[in-house]
């Protein structure tokens, strides 16, 4: 459903440390950076419409509304844990530790905060 999302971050560095260690954790990698900018995971194209990519850029500090969140997921349970392991490592807070969740028998998620206040989350739907 999702081709590509843009965030702002107010603190670029915290930023930069906690979404690399979370993008590292689920296996996607940085492709870009600059003074203002860095972007994960790889742009839809016409021969891999599939992907999926996140940029994050410098700009003020977002206002805080607690329905908004984004969800990556993960290949294993055992992903989520490094996810939630190396976002709390990088400067991140925990929001809800990994565990089974009652949105179906099998989701398995954790949610963080990102250095600004911005929730994200990690789940893995297969039954383990």
């Amino acid at each position: 459903m999702l081709d590509h999302i843009s965030i702002t971050v107010s603190d670029f560095a915290a930023a930069e440390r906690f979404y690399d260690a979370i993008m590292q954790a689920l296996g996607v990698v940085k492709v870009g950076r600059s003074d203002r900018w860095l972007g994960y995971g790889e742009r839809a194209d016409a021969e891999h419409p599939d992907r999926v990519y996140i940029a994050i850029y410098s700009g003020p500090k977002p206002d805080e509304a607690t329905g908004r969140h984004w969800c990556f997921k993960a290949k294993s349970r055992s992903e989520v844990d490094a996810f939630w392991r190396a976002g709390i490592a990088a400067g991140g807070t925990g929001d809800g530790p990994p565990g089974l969740r009652h949105y179906h028998t099998a989701y398995y998620g954790a949610f963080l905060r990102d250095p600004d206040g911005n929730k994200v989350e990690a789940v893995c739907h297969r039954a383990e």
